[in-house]
C-alpha cells in the first residue's frame, strides 16, 4: 500500500523579493510540516510551479494544470502535480511598497498601470505515484471549494487526501478481496467520489493515450528516430508551449522502450532558470517550453523534437544508429497498420466500409505491442548468454555480450552493440537475470512466443493478430475493470473568467493543527490495523528456446559444409595416426575451409578427442601442422571471439605440446600468441565467468546428490538439462529455508571456488600474453596491453575510456615507463582483471591480496620455463621449404639482388591456378632475382601434387609499367604478408608476396634498385648499352658532362655544316670504329678516325675538305652507307652520281641539305626531295611544319609511278595561309605568303614528278578516267573510282560510319564486302587481277550488283548518275593528283580551292594519349590483375572497353585507304600530328601491303630502320627508357603498328616470309632494352651517342649482339623459328585487308605465356633447358617394355610450338638429329628446304602455275586458304587434275576437300607404284547422294596416302572420287535402306561416317564387309 498523496503544498507569488525584472515564488504552506522518514521533502518545487517564471498579469488567466516530474538523489521519481490560479492584488499599493524599497522607480517615466494586477498562486500535490486524472480531480476540488466557497472546510479536504492510502498494483487473481484491492473508491468528504484503478502489474509502464498522443504529433520516422536515439544514449530536447504536452511526450517515449528502463537525466519539464542543465555532458530526455526555443539554437549535440511542428532536428555531428535490418522495416510496417489502417486498402476498387483506427487508448497499447514483439525479438535468446557467477548471498549475473552477437550474426551491427554496451541494458540484465523471481508479460513473449514470432515475421497480418493479442493484455493491465467508472467530483459553479465578482477573496491560510491531526490519527490507525499480507508469487524464470539454431535456420551456415567438416576431421586423423603426406595434401584445403565457422568449431571439438588427462605430446610435424591449423582457426576471429572459438581453443593451446629435450616441453600457446582476442580484457572476462559458472553448478549438483531423500533415478534423468541458471533458480528458492551454518556454508564454498579460478586464470593469461622470446616486446607493442580500460561492463564512452587510458598509471607515479619490460605490463594487465572480476563476483579481501602478492611470482616462474623452451626451440630444424632455384643468365647480365624467397600469387589469368582444368601451377613458392636485364621468378608449385615442375616467369626491367604494394594472404600460412604487383608492358604480371624470412627492408631495397634499373638516369645506363662491361661502367660521370659534349658536338656540326653546303659526293673507306673501352670522351673518339671523302673537282670544296674536321667527315660517309639509300636507289628515287651526270630527267634527288641535322634533328641526314626544289627552299618550307618536318619522298610506286611521301602536320599559323586562296595577287607579299607560295611550289613539283600528269588532258575528269580503262583486260578497275569514295566515305566519316563496336562490325563489313566486289575472273582466263581483297564472299554472287549499290551501302547517300560518290568533296570534275591526308582538328578553317591538283582528306587520328590509355585498358584486359566474377568485366567486355581493336581498325582502314589511292596512280602525302607516331604506321603500313620486297626478312628490317629509326619515332621518350621520361608514360605506337602486321599475315598468310613468330620476337624486344636498336629517338641521338655505326665494324665480343637484327640474321641461320613456310609470293601483289573488327583477332603475344621457361624470345636461355634432356636419354637402354609416347602438354605451361613442332619442322629436326647420329656434317636447314622446293617445282613444271603447287607442299597446317583464286591440284599416281575453286567461304559445302588442301600433295614428290599405294581393294556398293542409285564401284584402300580412292572399274585410271580417312570419324555397321542391291545379307552394310556426310557401302557378304571395316579401321587407329 502507498500513499496516494506525501506533501500538499501552496506557493504564492513573493511580494517582497521583487528585486529584478522577474518575481520569485515562496512555499506559503506545507502539510505535513516534518518529512516522512521514508520521503523526504523534494526541494525546489517554486521553480517548477511556474517554469517559464513568476510573474504578475493585468488580466486574470484561466486556472492551469499540468505534472512535473522531479529526481530525487536515488533516483526516485517524484510527481507533482500543479494547479495554478490566478489571485487579484492591489496596484497602488503594491507600487508604494516598490518606492519604498527603491527610490530610482520615481525618475523613470510612469507608466500607465491597471489598478489592479494578478498574481499566481499554485497548489501542488507531491505523489510516487503517478495518477495524472486523479491528482486533477482531488486539486480542482479544493479550488471548487475554496472559490464556491462550499460548506466543508478545506482542512478536512486536505487532510482526507494526505491519509488516503492505495495499493501499488492489483493483484493477478481478481477475486473479491483482490478486487477490492485494485479498485479503490475514494472521497475528500466533499460529497464526491473517485475510483482508482492501480494496474495488476507494476513492472509495466502505464501510457493512458500518450504514445499514441507522441506518434500523431511525430509520425512514424520520427518516433523511430528518438527511440532508437534514446536506446543508443543521446540526448533528447522536447519543445512545445504546452507543459502537460511536454510530460505526456516523455512519458510516451519510457513507455515504448519498456522492457529497458531509461535511466539518465529525465526532466519533462525544466524551468527556464535551469536551462544549463542542457549543456550537460551526459545523456538527457528534457522538455522545454517553446518560449526558450532560442536559447536552445546553440546546442550541437541536442537531437530537437518540436512536438508543436511535428519536426525532429538531429544535428550533423550525431549519427544515430538504426535498428537493424529488415527488423526496421518490419517495425515501420507494423506501426502503419495501426496507425493507418486505411493505407492498405487505399488502392482497393471497393474499400471496406470502415477502417478506422481504434480509439486512443486502444491504439496507444497496440504500438507498445508493436515495441515489446519488436524487443522480443532482438533480446530473444538472451538468457542463454547470461552467465551466473555467484548464487548466495545475491545472484550475481553477468551477461556474455560476444557470444549473443555472434550467434545473432550481428556482430557488426552498431545499434545493437550500443544498446548491449548502454545503461539501460545493464539495468536489464540485473533485474531480470536473477533466475528466481516474479514475471511479466515480456519474461512470458520471450519463453513461449518466439518460435511464433519467428514463424510469423514474414506475414503482416499474423504480426498484426499477435500485436492486438499483446495489446489486450497491456490494455488490460492498466484498467482491470473498464465497467466501473463512477467519477463524482464537483467543478466551480460559474467558470472563473472575466466576470468574476471582484471581491474574490484569496485562498486562505489553513489551520496546520488541524491537518496534522488528522494525519497523526490515520497513522495511529495503521498501527493498530493487522499487516496486509500480499503473497509475492515468485517462480522460476523460463529461458526460452536457446539461440544457437535460429540462425542456423536462416541461412548463415556455409554451404556444403558437410564436405568441408570431413576434410577437417579426415585430415586432423591424419595428422593423429601420422600419415604425414596424407595430412600436407589435405593441408590447403583444411585451410581454406577454416574460413567458415562451422569447421573452426569442428576443428576444436576434433582436437579436444585427442586430449588425454590434459595433455598431448605430439612430434615436430605433428606439433607443426596442430600449430598451423589453430593459427588459421584464430586468425579469423574477431577480437570479440563472438563466436567462441577462441574460447573453445584455450583450453586445447595448453594441452597440446611437443618434447623438445631433456625436462623440456613446448606447449602450443606460444606459438598461437599473435592474435588480438589474447589482449582483449572482454574475452577473458567472458571466459572466466562462464568456467565460474560451470564450476559453480557442479558444486550444487554435488549438494543435491548427496541429498538422501532425492529420488535417484529422477536426478539421473534430469541433472543432463539442468542449466545453471535453472540450479539457482532451486537454490534461490530454498534459500531462506536453510539453517544460518548451511548459510554460510554455500557462500565460502562458492567465494573459494571463484577464487581458485581466478589464480587459474591468472596463470593462462601469463601463458598467452608473454611472449617465447620475452625480451621482445612484440604483443604488447601491437596491441596496447598495459593501456586501454576495459569497457565491457563500464558506461563511459570509448573516447573518455581513451583519456583515461592515457593516465591510468598516473597513480604509481611514473607513467608508462616501464611499460617496455614485459613482466611488468603483463602483471599489470593481470592484476587488472583480477581486480575487476573478483570485485563483481565477490572475493573477499583476504584473497584478493593474496592474489596479487601471487600474480607477480606466477609471471615470474613462467618467464623462466620460456627461456628454457626458447632455447632449445632455436636448435630445432627449421621447416623444410623448397631450396631456391637458380635462373640462367645471359652472357653479360649480372645478378643486382641475389634471389628473395617469395611467394607467385595467382593473378586474373585462370589457366595456370587449374581452375580451367590441369594442374594448380600457382601459388608457387620461390625465388625473385633481380638482374640488370630482367626480373625473373623461379620456384615450384606449392600445391604438392605438382610439386616436381618448375615454374618460371620473368620480364626484362626496362618493360616495368606498374608497380604497386599490396597485402596478400597466403592460402597456407596464417599471416598477411606485405607483396608486391608488378605488370609489365611484355604482358606479364607478377604478384608476388615475401615469405616472412625476407626482411621489410630488403623488400624495400628491392624496390629501390628495381627503380633505379628501369628509370636509368641516361640512355646509356640501360641494359643494351651496361651488357658486358664489368661494374666499372658507372653512369654517374657520363651523366655530368653529357650536356656540355652534346652543346659542343651541335656547335661543331653546325659550324661545318654551314662549311660543307656545296658537297655532294661523299664516299667511303673502310672504318673501325674505336673499341668503348678506349673512348675517353666523345669527342675525341669522333677525331681519331680517319676518313677520305672524294670531292667534285670543285677547286673551293677541295680547299674546304682539308678543313673538315674528321667527326663530320666519317658522319657523312656512314650516312650514306645507312639503309634508307639502299632502298632510295633500289625504288629508282634517286642515285648519288655527281651533278654533273645525274640525268635531268630523274624526277627527284637525294639531298644532304640535312647532313648536319640543321634543317629537321629528327629526320636522317640524306632525304629524297623533288628535283626541281634547292635545298634553300627546303630550309624555309621546313618551318611550316611541326618540328620541321617538312614533306619528304619515302617511297614510289614502280608501276603507277605514283609516290608516297610523309611528314608532320602543319603549325597551325601555316594551315590558313597555305589554304587561302594564293593566286589572290598581293602587293607585297609577307613572309607568310611567301613560305606559303614556295610550299605550294613544292607541292607542285610532286604532282608534276608523275607520268600522269603529262598525259593527255581526258584523263583528268572522273569519267574520263574510268572509260579509258574500260575496255581494258584489267576489268578489276571497272569499280575502282566507286570502290575509292567508299573508302573515303569511311575514312573521313562521322563517327557514327566507323564501325566501333564488336556488335556492328558485322554490319559494316556487309556492306564493305558489296562496295568492294569484283567480277568474278574465271578458271581459264588467267589474267589475274591486280590486288587482293581480304576475302570476298562468294565473288560470283555479288559481281552482279550495280556498282552503285555497294557505294550507297558504303557511302550512304544516292550515287550522282555517273556512278560517282556523291559526297561533295568528290563532286569535283576531276581526280586529285596528290591526296594529302591531314588531321581533321588541323584543318579547319582551310577551304578548298577547285583549281589546285590536290585535294586534302580530313580524318580523325588517335591520339598519343588515346593510345597509352588503350593499351593500358588492354593489359588488364588480357592480364587481370584479379579475377573477376563482375560479367560485365568479362575479357571481351574489357577488351572492347580498351578500344584497342578501333584504334587498329582505324589505322588500317587509312592505310587501305592509301594502298588504294597509290593503286590508281594518284600521289599520297601523310601529313598527320608531329609526323612520328600515326604517320609512320600508316606510311610503314602502306608499304607493306604495296611492295611485297617489305615482306621479307631484309624488306622488313629495311622498312623498320627507315621508317621507324631513321625517320626519327621517339622510341626512348615513347618507351619511357628514361628517368627524363618516366612521366611520359609508356606508348606503344611500334607495338600497334606490330599487331596491325599481325592482322595482315593472318589474312595473307602465304605472303609473308616471316612468321608470326618474327613480329612477337620485335615486339618483346623493342621494349626490352636487350638490343641498342630501338633506343634513343632519332639518328641525330644515335650519331651523337656513337652507336649508329658500331654495329657494322665492332665483333671483339661475339655473344653480345647489339643489334636485334643480327641477332635475328644469327638464330635464322641456326633455327627455322622465324621462317614461314607457306611463304610464296605473287608478283607485285597488293594486299588490301579487311580492317573492321570482327575480322582483326587478338594477338596472342597478349595473352599466351610460357610458365615452364618464361618468355622464348631470350633465345639462347630456353635453347639451353632444352639441350639437357636430350643429352640424357640414350645412357638409359629401354628395358621398361612399351612405353607411351603419348605426353601431356599444359597450355600456359609448357611452350606448344617446342613440345608439338608443326610437321615440317618435326621433320626437319629428325633430319639434323639422324645426320648427327650417322656423324655427317649437318647442313643449313635453309639449304635443305630450298633443295626440297626446287625438286618439288621441277616434278611439278607441267603446271601451269609452278609457284602455287610448291608451296601447297608447305601449306600442310595451313588454316587460311589462297583466297578468290581458282588452283589446280596435281592428284599423284593419276594424271589427271581437278579444278578446286578454293573460294573460301562460299564453296566451303560444294567440294569435300576445298577447306583443306589436299594430303595427296604432300606424296607427290614419292613417284611410286601403283601396287605399294593399294593396301586393300575390291568391289563395293556405293549408295549415291540423294535420290541416287546404288552402284557398284573398285574401291583402293591407300595406307600411305591415307585416302580410299574409287573408280569406275578395276582397269580404270581415272579416279572418280576420294575419301580422305583423316577425316573419317567411324566405321559402323548399317541397315539396307531403299534401292539397296537385291539378295544380300544385312550384315554386308557397313557406313563410313565422315566430318562432311555418311557414305552407305554395300559389300558381297557379310565377311568382306567385316574385313572393309577390319581395314579402314586399322588404317585410322594406326593413324
Amino acid at each position: 500500500m502507498a500513499r496516494l498523496a506525501d506533501y500538499f503544498v501552496v506557493v504564492g507569488y513573493d511580494l517582497d523579493k521583487r528585486g529584478g525584472s522577474e518575481g520569485q515564488g515562496r512555499i506559503l504552506q506545507r502539510f505535513p510540516e516534518k518529512d516522512w522518514e521514508d520521503n523526504p521533502f523534494p526541494q525546489g518545487i517554486e521553480l517548477f510551479c511556474q517554469p517559464s517564471g513568476w510573474q504578475l498579469v493585468p488580466e486574470r488567466q484561466p486556472a492551469t494544470f499540468f505534472v512535473a516530474v522531479l529526481t530525487d538523489i536515488n533516483s526516485e521519481r517524484h510527481y507533482c502535480a500543479c494547479f495554478t490560479f490566478w489571485e487579484a492584488l492591489d496596484n497602488p499599493q503594491l507600487q508604494r511598497a516598490e518606492a519604498s524599497e527603491a527610490d530610482e522607480v520615481d525618475e523613470e517615466p510612469a507608466v500607465v498601470q491597471p489598478s489592479q494586477v494578478f498574481a499566481p498562486k499554485s497548489l501542488v500535490l507531491v505523489s510516487r505515484l503517478d495518477h495524472t486524472e486523479v491528482f486533477r480531480n482531488c486539486l480542482g476540488l479544493i479550488y471548487t471549494v475554496h472559490v464556491d466557497a462550499l460548506s466543508v472546510p478545506l482542512e478536512t479536504v486536505i487532510g482526507n487526501l494526505l491519509t488516503c492510502v492505495i495499493p501499488i498494483a492489483g493483484g493477478s487473481q481478481p477475486g473479491q478481496e483482490e478486487r477490492e484491492e485494485s479498485l479503490r473508491t475514494i472521497t475528500l468528504g466533499a460529497g464526491d467520489r473517485q475510483v482508482i484503478q492501480t494496474p495488476i502489474n507494476d513492472s509495466l509502464p502505464v501510457s493512458g493515450s500518450s504514445v499514441a498522443q507522441l506518434f500523431r504529433q511525430l509520425g512514424i520516422v520520427n518516433v523511430l528516430y528518438l527511440f532508437c536515439a534514446a536506446l543508443t544514449e543521446h540526448k533528447i530536447l522536447f519543445l512545445s508551449s504546452s507543459y502537460q504536452r511536454l510530460t505526456d511526450a516523455c512519458r510516451g517515449l519510457l513507455a515504448i522502450m519498456f522492457p529497458l528502463k531509461y535511466s539518465f537525466t529525465y526532466v519533462p519539464i525544466l524551468p527556464g532558470k535551469l536551462l544549463e542543465v542542457l549543456s550537460t555532458p551526459t545523456p538527457f530526455i528534457i522538455g522545454v517550453n517553446s518560449f526558450f526555443r532560442s536559447e536552445t539554437q546553440e546546442l550541437l549535440d541536442v537531437i530537437i523534437a518540436d512536438l508543436d511542428g511535428g519536426t525532429v532536428t538531429i544535428p550533423e555531428c550525431v549519427h544515430i544508429s538504426l535498428l537493424p535490418e529488415p527488423l526496421l522495416q518490419q517495425t515501420q510496417t507494423a506501426l502503419s497498420m495501426v496507425l493507418d489502417p486505411e493505407l492498405e486498402v487505399a488502392d482497393h476498387a471497393f474499400p471496406p466500409s470502415s477502417t478506422q483506427p481504434s480509439a486512443l487508448k486502444i491504439q496507444d497499447k497496440e504500438i507498445r505491442a508493436v515495441f515489446l514483439w519488436l524487443f522480443a525479438r532482438l533480446f530473444q535468446g538472451y538468457r542463454w548468454c547470461l552467465h551466473i557467477i555467484r548464487i548466495h548471498p545475491e545472484p550475481v549475473i553477468r551477461f556474455h555480450k560476444a557470444a549473443f552477437l555472434g550467434q545473432r550474426a550481428l556482430s557488426e551491427d552498431d545499434f545493437l552493440m550500443k544498446v548491449l554496451d548502454g545503461m539501460a541494458f545493464a539495468g536489464f540484465v540485473s533485474e531480470r537475470g536473477p533466475p528466481y523471481r516474479t514475471t511479466d508479460l515480456f519474461d512470458d513473449l520471450i519463453a513461449n512466443q518466439v518460435e511464433r514470432i519467428r514463424q510469423e515475421e514474414a506475414c503482416p497480418h499474423k504480426v498484426m493478430n499477435h500485436i492486438k493479442e499483446l495489446a489486450e493484455q497491456l490494455f488490460k493491465n492498466e484498467n482491470p475493470y473498464p465497467t466501473v467508472a463512477m467519477h463524482k467530483v464537483q467543478r466551480p459553479s460559474e467558470s472563473p473568467g472575466q466576470n468574476q465578482p471582484q471581491n474574490q477573496t484569496p485562498f486562505p491560510p489553513l489551520d496546520e493543527v488541524t491537518v496534522q491531526l488528522f494525519i497523526d490519527h490515520a497513522a495511529a490507525k495503521l498501527k493498530t490495523a493487522p499487516p496486509v499480507v500480499k503473497a509475492e508469487l515468485k517462480g522460476m524464470v523460463p529461458s526460452g528456446p536457446p539461440l544457437g539454431d535460429i540462425v542456423d535456420r536462416n541461412g548463415n551456415v556455409l554451404a556444403n559444409s558437410a564436405r568441408r567438416l570431413e576434410v577437417v576431421r579426415n585430415c586432423i586423423t591424419y595428422i593423429f595416426e601420422n600419415k604425414m603426406l596424407e595430412a600436407k595434401k589435405l593441408m590447403p584445403a583444411v585451410l581454406r575451409a577454416l574460413k567458415g565457422r562451422a569447421a573452426r568449431i569442428c576443428l576444436t571439438q576434433e582436437l579436444n578427442q585427442h586430449v588425454l588427462q590434459n595433455r598431448a605430446v605430439l612430434d615436430d610435424q605433428q606439433f607443426d601442422y596442430i600449430v598451423r591449423m589453430m593459427n588459421c582457426t584464430l586468425q579469423d576471429c574477431s577480437h570479440m571471439d563472438e563466436h567462441g572459438i577462441a574460447a573453445a581453443l584455450l583450453p586445447l593451446v595448453t594441452a597440446f605440446c611437443r618434447k623438445l629435450g631433456a625436462g623440456i616441453t613446448q606447449f602450443a600457446y606460444s606459438c598461437v600468441q599473435e592474435h588480438m582476442v589474447w589482449t582483449n580484457m572482454q574475452f577473458w572476462e567472458a571466459m572466466f565467468y562462464s568456467d565460474v559458472q560451470n564450476h559453480i553448478r557442479a558444486l550444487y549438483l554435488e549438494v543435491d546428490d548427496g541429498e538422501p531423500h532425492a529420488n535417484s533415478e529422477q536426478q539421473d534423468g534430469g541433472r543432463e538439462v539442468v542449466s545453471a541458471l535453472e540450479l539457482a533458480s532451486e537454490q534461490s528458492r530454498l534459500w531462506p529455508t536453510l539453517s544460518k551454518d548451511m548459510q554460510t556454508e554455500r557462500v565460502q564454498k562458492e567465494e573459494s571456488t571463484v577464487f581458485s579460478q581466478a589464480i587459474h586464470y591468472a596463470n593462462r593469461m601469463s601463458y598467452l600474453l608473454l611472449p617465447l622470446d620475452t625480451s621482445k616486446n612484440r604483443l604488447l607493442r601491437s596491441s596496447g596491453l598495459g593501456d586501454v580500460e576495459s569497457v565491457s561492463n563500464s558506461y563511459v564512452t570509448n573516447s573518455i575510456a581513451g583519456s583515461m587510458a592515457e593516465s591510468y598509471d598516473t597513480e604509481s607515479g611514473f607513467e608508462d615507463a616501464e611499460s617496455s619490460d614485459v613482466a611488468n605490463s603483463v602483471v599489470r594487465f593481470i592484476n587488472r582483471f583480477v581486480d575487476k572480476v573478483c570485485n563483481e563476483s565477490g572475493v573477499t579481501n583476504e584473497h584478493l591480496k593474496a592474489l596479487h602478492t601471487m600474480i607477480p611470482d606466477i609471471v615470474q616462474m613462467h618467464i623462466e620455463t620460456l627461456d628454457a623452451v626458447h632455447r632449445e626451440s632455436k636448435r630445432l630444424p627449421p621447416i623444410q621449404k623448397p631450396k631456391l632455384l637458380r635462373p640462367t643468365l645471359l652472357s653479360g647480365e649480372e645478378l643486382v639482388m641475389d634471389g628473395m624467397r617469395v611467394h607467385l600469387i595467382p593473378d586474373g589469368r585462370e589457366e595456370a591456378t587449374g581452375l580451367m582444368g590441369g594442374p594448380p601451377l600457382l601459388p608457387a613458392e620461390g625465388a625473385i632475382f633481380l638482374t640488370t636485364y630482367r626480373l625473373i621468378f623461379k620456384g615450384t608449385p606449392s600445391d604438392p601434387l605438382v610439386g616436381e615442375q618448375v615454374v618460371t616467369r620473368s620480364f626484362p626491367i626496362a618493360s616495368l609499367t606498374k608497380e604497386k604494394r599490396i597485402s596478400v594472404t597466403l592460402p597456407m600460412d596464417q599471416f598477411v604478408q606485405e607483396g608486391l604487383q608488378l605488370r609489365s608492358c611484355t604482358f606479364q604480371l607478377m604478384k608476388i608476396a615475401f615469405d616472412e624470412e625476407v626482411a621489410s627492408d630488403l623488400a624495400e631495397v628491392f624496390r629501390k634498385h628495381m627503380h633505379k634499373l628501369r628509370y636509368p638516369q641516361h640512355v646509356q645506363g640501360t641494359f643494351a648499352f651496361t651488357v658486358g662491361q664489368c661494374g666499372k661502367l658507372v653512369v654517374e660521370h657520363k651523366a655530368k658532362d653529357k650536356n656540355q659534349s652534346i652543346k659542343t658536338l651541335s656547335k661543331n656540326l653546325v659550324k661545318s655544316a654551314k662549311r660543307t653546303i656545296g658537297r655532294q659526293y661523299v664516299t667511303r673507306k673502310k672504318y673501325t670504329p674505336p673499341t668503348w673501352e678506349n673512348r675517353s670522351s666523345l669527342q675525341s673518339e669522333l677525331d681519331e678516325d680517319e676518313i677520305s671523302v672524294s670531292e667534285e673537282l670543285d677547286q673551293s670544296s677541295l680547299t674546304l675538305s682539308s678543313t673538315i674536321r674528321s667527326s663530320d667527315r666519317q658522319t657523312m660517309s656512314n650516312v650514306v652507307e645507312r639503309a634508307c639509300c639502299r632502298d632510295y636507289q633500289r625504288l629508282g628515287l634517286g642515285t648519288l652520281s655527281n651533278s654533273l651526270t645525274r640525268s635531268k630527267n630523274e624526277p627527284f634527288r637525294i639531298s644532304t641539305v640535312n647532313r648536319m641535322y640543321t634543317v629537321c634533328r629528327s629526320y636522317p641526314g640524306l632525304l629524297i626531295v623533288p628535283q626541281s626544289i634547292p635545298d634553300s627552299t627546303i630550309q624555309r618550307i621546313c618551318r611550316c611544319y611541326r618540328q620541321n618536318r617538312f614533306p619528304v619522298v619515302c617511297w614510289r610506286n614502280s608501276r603507277t609511278k605514283a609516290v608516297l611521301l610523309r611528314s608532320a602536320g602543319l603549325h597551325a599559323k601555316g594551315v590558313v595561309g597555305f589554304f587561302k586562296s594564293p593566286n589572290a595577287p598581293t602587293a607585297v607579299p609577307s613572309q607568310a605568303d611567301s613560305t606559303s607560295l614556295e610550299q605550294e611550289k613544292y607541292l607542285q613539283a610532286i604532282i608534276s614528278s608523275m607520268p600522269s600528269y603529262s598525259e593527255t588532258s581526258g584523263r583528268n575528269t572522273l569519267s574520263g578516267f574510268t572509260s579509258t580503262h574500260m575496255n581494258t583486260s584489267d576489268s578489276s578497275d571497272k569499280l575502282r573510282q566507286p570502290k575509292i569514295g567508299a573508302l573515303m566515305k569511311q575514312v573521313m566519316g562521322a563517327k557514327e560510319d566507323v564501325p566501333g563496336t564488336f556488335s556492328r562490325g558485322a554490319l559494316g563489313q556487309r556492306a564493305r564486302v558489296i562496295s568492294l566486289s569484283q567480277p568474278k575472273v574465271s578458271g581459264k582466263a588467267r589474267n589475274p587481277p591486280r590486288g587482293k581483297w581480304g576475302s570476298i564472299r562468294g565473288s560470283g554472287r555479288l559481281s552482279a550488283y550495280n556498282p552503285e549499290v555497294g557505294n550507297r551501302l558504303a557511302g550512304k547517300e544516292s550515287p550522282q548518275p555517273n556512278g560517282g560518290p556523291s559526297d561533295a568533296l568528290f563532286l569535283r570534275p576531276q581526280k586529285a593528283y596528290l591526296y594529302i591526308i591531314g588531321d581533321k582538328a588541323q584543318l579547319k578553317g582551310g577551304k578548298q580551292d577547285s583549281f589546285q591538283q590536290w585535294e586534302v582528306v580530313p580524318i580523325e587520328v588517335c591520339d598519343v594519349r588515346q593510345v597509352k590509355n588503350s593499351f593500358k585498358k588492354l593489359m588488364k584486359a588480357c592480364v587481370p590483375s584479379s579475377p573477376n566474377s563482375d560479367p560485365n568485366m568479362s575479357f571481351h567486355r574489357c577488351l572492347e572497353d580498351s578500344e584497342w581493336m578501333t584504334l587498329l581498325h582505324k589505322v588500317l582502314q587509312v592505310s587501305v585507304l592509301v594502298v588504294e589511292l597509290l593503286d590508281t596512280g594518284s600521289s599520297v602525302m601523310v601529313s598527320l600530328e608531329d609526323g612520328w607516331d600515326v604517320t609512320t604506321q600508316v606510311v610503314s603500313l602502306v608499304q607493306l601491303l604495296s611492295d611485297p620486297y617489305y615482306r621479307t626478312f631484309d624488306g622488313f628490317r629495311l622498312l623498320v630502320e627507315k621508317e621507324w629509326l631513321s625517320f626519327g619515332h621517339r622510341f626512348s621518350h615513347r618507351g619511357a627508357q628514361t628517368l627524363a621520361s618516366q612521366s611520359s608514360g609508356f606508348t606503344p605506337v611500334f607495338l600497334q603498328f606490330l599487331d596491325c602486321v599481325h592482322q595482315i599475315h593472318l589474312q595473307f598468310p602465304m605472303e609473308f616470309e616471316f612468321s608470326q613468330y618474327y613480329l612477337k620476337f620485335l615486339a618483346y624486344h623493342y621494349v626490352s632494352n636487350r638490343f641498342r636498336t630501338f633506343l634513343l629517338d632519332s639518328d641525330y641521338e644515335r650519331i651523337e651517342l656513337g652507336v649508329l655505326y658500331e654495329e657494322k665494324g665492332e665483333r671483339k665480343n661475339p655473344q653480345v649482339c647489339k643489334s636485334v637484327w643480327d641477332y635475328i640474321d644469327r638464330l635464322h641461320k641456326k633455327t627455322p623459328i622465324f621462317y614461314n613456310y607457306m611463304f610464296c609470293p605473287e608478283d607485285e601483289e597488293v594486299l588490301r585487308p579487311y580492317s573492321f573488327i570482327s575480322n582483326l583477332k587478338v594477338w596472342d603475344f597478349y595473352t599466351e605465356e610460357t610458365l615452364s621457361e618464361g618468355p622464348s624470345y631470350d633465345w639462347e636461355l630456353v635453347r639451353g633447358r632444352q639441350e639437357r634432356p636430350a643429352e640424357e636419354t640414350p645412357d638409359k637402354p629401354d628395358t621398361s617394355g612399351p612405353t607411351s609416347q603419348r605426353q601431356i602438354v599444359w597450355p600456359c605451361y609448357d611452350s606448344r610450338s617446342k613440345v608439338v613442332p608443326d610437321a615440317i619442322t618435326k621433320l626437319l629436326q629428325d633430319l639434323q638429329t639422324l645426320e648427327a647420329e650417322l656423324g655427317q656434317a649437318s647442313e643449313k636447314w635453309k639449304d635443305t628446304w630450298d633443295k626440297i622446293k626446287t625438286t618439288q617445282r621441277t616434278e611439278t613444271k607441267l603446271e601451269s602455275r609452278p609457284s602455287f603447287s610448291s608451296s601447297l607442299l608447305m601449306s600442310s597446317n595451313l588454316s587460311h586458304q589462297r583466297r578468290s583464286q581458282g588452283v589446280y591440284l596435281q592428284e599423284s599416281g593419276v594424271g589427271s587434275s581437278i579444278n578446286l575453286a578454293l573460294d573460301c567461304e562460299a564453296s566451303a559445302t560444294s567440294t569435300p576437300v576445298a577447306g583443306r588442301p589436299s594430303t595427296s600433295t604432300l606424296y607427290s614428290q614419292f613417284q611410286s607404284t601403283e601396287s605399294e599405294n593399294r593396301s586393300f581393294e575390291g568391289i563395293l556398293y556405293k549408295k549415291g547422294a540423294l535420290l541416287k542409285p546404288w552402284k557398284p564401284r573398285w574401291f583402293v584402300l591407300d595406307k600411305t596416302k591415307h585416302q580410299l580412292r574409287y573408280y569406275e572399274s578395276r582397269q580404270d585410271k581415272e579416279c572418280k572420287g576420294v575419301i580422305e580417312l583423316a577425316e573419317v570419324e567411324s566405321v559402323i555397321p548399317g541397315t539396307p535402306t531403299m534401292g539397296a542391291p537385291k539378295n544380300i545379307e544385312d550384315k554386308a552394310f557397313f557406313d563410313l561416317k565422315t566430318t562432311k556426310r555418311v557414305y552407305n557401302f554395300c559389300a558381297q557378304d557379310s565377311l568382306n564387309a567385316q574385313l572393309w571395316m577390319d581395314s579402314v579401321q586399322s588404317c585410322l587407329s594406326d593413324a
